[in-house]
């Protein structure tokens, strides 16, 4: 995968910062990555999240007791 820049001309149009090793006419794949734009819905998502995720992962986790095992797995070191 090569990663190249590219202005865009129009809505259906655009112009690569660099060249490009592809024939004329062959069809190649172009992925989008979001603005920088600050979407106050999306911060708000990403800020729920984050909160559940250290809910669920966070320090508090509590060490678990081997007797709490219901079936030991052998391929597991110790």
């Amino acid at each position: 995968m090569v990663l190249v820049k590219a202005k865009v001309v129009d809505s259906t149009h655009l112009e690569l910062l660099k060249p490009i090793a592809v024939r004329k006419g062959l069809t190649v794949l172009v992925s989008v990555a979001e603005s920088g734009d600050k979407d106050a819905e999306r911060q708000q998502w990403l800020a729920v999240s984050a909160e559940s995720l250290h809910a669920a992962y966070g320090e508090p986790e509590p060490d678990y007791p081997a007797s709490m095992v219901k079936e030991s797995n052998p391929d597991y070191g110790t």
